[in-house]
């Protein structure tokens, strides 16, 4: 497959990404939260246990893996890859080294990882990924994003897509402007519109092929600490509209993050979106804690019961995958719970 099969095929419609990707950092953060220890055994127990689940199948186009992950071999036989490969899935990798601070700007971060990334994408070509991810993060407050951390982190953001384009990967390009704050969804929106201009312009120079990319964006939401709610049907509305104007018609998938939000605000925002999507775009998920936080939760009762683990993650993909189509309910959601 070329990179604009496989980049469709991520998002085909119904199925969405997996972000399986957290650091040994993070998901020790996880696993302390359910009494859990953070041993490479039930990290791998884990994830294991997600990716031979029923639902790959159905709803799950990819899995975004750490450099941990892509090495392990299951105790079910085959390698990680192999195994997700198996279900049908396309294994990606998470290829950045995480957020720095910023120089010249020292509340803000750029991401890094483009040294030494050319010879990492053969190894992990070689290993079975097929696309990768790198995350940008961004700010609000009354003063940032500055303008140097809005170029730094799209200059960094294209010259990886230019690389694993090179190495014949499809590249998830991930600008996150954080929901930490009290800023309103216009504030979101004017935000989002100034990183994404920015990123797709430096995408342009870089010569990256956008059919042979995902957007993996944050949805148009009021800060955490906002005194103003907003409705499902607004989130959706501003969102659209910020996507419409400000990403190119060539993308073929874009992949929300759930960044915050918990998982029945992810599938209903994104079921929302999808209920007035006119455009060409498959919009749909790539989640983490919004496809996870179910399943980590039964794990943290039980590490050895893998048919409720699986059955948490089954329906939280299920219920995601009804939202990439439009076709999520309350009511399905609490009826498939049941």
């Amino acid at each position: 497959m070329n990179i604009e099969d496989i980049a469709k095929k991520m998002c085909a419609n119904g199925k969405g990404i997996l972000a399986a990707d957290e650091s040994t950092g993070t998901i020790e953060k996880r696993f302390k939260s359910i009494n859990v220890e953070n041993l490479e055994i039930n990290r791998l127990t884990f994830r294991q246990t997600l990716f031979n689940s029923s639902a790959m199948k159905d709803y799950i186009g990819g899995v975004i893996l750490f450099d941990e992950t892509i090495k392990q071999k299951t105790t079910l036989g085959p390698t990680i890859p192999e195994l997700i490969q198996k279900q049908g899935a396309i294994p990606g990798i998470k290829v950045d080294k995480g957020v720095k601070p910023l120089a010249g700007s020292n509340e803000e971060t750029v991401t890094e990882g483009l040294d030494g990334l050319r010879e990492r994408l053969k190894e992990y070509y070689a290993l079975g990924a097929r696309f990768t991810k790198w995350r940008a993060v961004y700010k609000i407050s009354d003063k940032y994003p500055s303008s140097q951390s809005i170029k730094s982190n799209a200059h960094a953001l294209a010259r990886y897509a230019a690389l694993v384009q090179e190495a014949q990967m499809v590249p998830i390009v991930e600008p996150e402007v954080l929901m930490d704050g009290s800023h309103d969804i216009e504030k979101c929106y004017q935000v989002t519109t100034n990183v994404l201009n920015e990123c797709y312009n430096e995408l342009n120079i870089h010569k990256v092929n956008l059919k042979g990319t995902v957007l993996k964006p944050n949805m148009i939401i009021p800060g955490s600490k906002c005194k103003n709610e907003c409705s499902s049907e607004e989130i959706a509305k501003r969102t659209l509209d910020c996507l419409k104007k400000n990403v190119p018609s060539e993308v073929p998938g874009i992949a929300f993050l759930s960044g915050g939000q918990s998982e029945i605000e992810a599938s209903k925002n994104l079921n929302e979106i999808n209920k007035i999507n006119d455009t060409n775009f498959l919009i749909t998920f790539s989640y983490g804690r919004g496809l996870q936080a179910s399943a980590l939760k039964e794990f943290g009762k039980n590490q050895k019961n893998i048919e409720n683990i699986q059955k948490a993650f089954n329906h939280r993909a299920r219920m995601n995958g009804l939202s990439s189509k439009g076709k999520w309910s309350e009511n399905l959601e609490k009826e498939t719970a049941a």
